[in-house]
């Protein structure tokens, strides 16, 4: 049975701390995303302007408080942002379970590579890492990655940063592709994850359904989360 992941697109931090209010009993695990307004066009918490998300930020940073009902339910932070690399101190310290870089976003394969070696093995025992590529991106440039990340998370749509985007098929075969060379490897699929693509998703070797539009638009999302559960 595939991993099913709430995926929140925070516009600020209440409205971070609502969807995870939404789901939060129903999932072990959710996913944010933090968009910076550079590497994709969407803003998020924390880039949104506003005093508040501001200082809750700054508060997570400094350990002072955590994610919002951190006690609850773990996280992932879809890191869809162009310094991910380079301010990777920051991104960690917000807590979360799971990190994951775009490959688009990362520069050098070689020298992603070589950071990817360096990091502090206390910080590789408590947090999984995933690489993210687009369905555009060549499937060939994560190969010299994998036995860095525990996860590939295929992007359904080159449009990252939005909820709502439709899925693109080439992610089926990716998926397939992958599979066959490394059998072993976990894989996500992020946007374009409904009711309807689920099934053939899962069919091709997707062991974590990240989902959007999906959940946080359904009017009963309860159910809604069970009815993925149950395919």
């Amino acid at each position: 049975m595939s991993e099913i992941i709430p995926s929140i697109l925070p516009k600020d931090y209440e409205d971070l701390k609502n969807n995870i209010l939404l789901v939060r009993g129903l999932v072990p695990l959710a996913q944010i995303d933090l968009c910076d307004g550079h590497f994709v066009k969407n803003s998020t918490w924390p880039f949104t302007e506003g005093s508040i998300n501001e200082y809750h930020f700054k508060r997570i940073l400094a350990e002072e408080e955590g994610l919002p009902f951190w006690e609850d339910i773990d996280f992932e932070l879809d890191l869809l942002v162009s310094d991910a690399v380079s301010n990777f101190d920051i991104y960690s310290k917000l807590g979360a379970r799971g990190i994951i870089f775009h490959l688009e976003a990362v520069g050098d394969i070689e020298e992603f590579k070589n950071f990817l070696e360096g990091i502090d093995p206390y910080v590789k025992d408590s947090v999984e890492f995933g690489i993210a590529l687009n369905p555009s991106t060549s499937l060939e440039k994560i190969f010299p990655l994998i036995s860095f990340v525990n996860f590939v998370q295929f992007m359904g749509n080159d449009e990252i940063g939005f909820h709502g985007r439709e899925l693109d098929e080439k992610v089926h075969e990716k998926i397939k592709s992958l599979k066959e060379k490394y059998p072993d490897v976990k894989v996500a699929v992020d946007i374009g994850v409904n009711e309807d693509t689920a099934p053939a998703l899962i069919s091709a070797g997707a062991d974590k359904l990240i989902i959007g539009s999906a959940i946080f638009r359904a009017e009963d999302i309860i159910g809604k989360i069970e009815e993925f559960k149950n395919l």
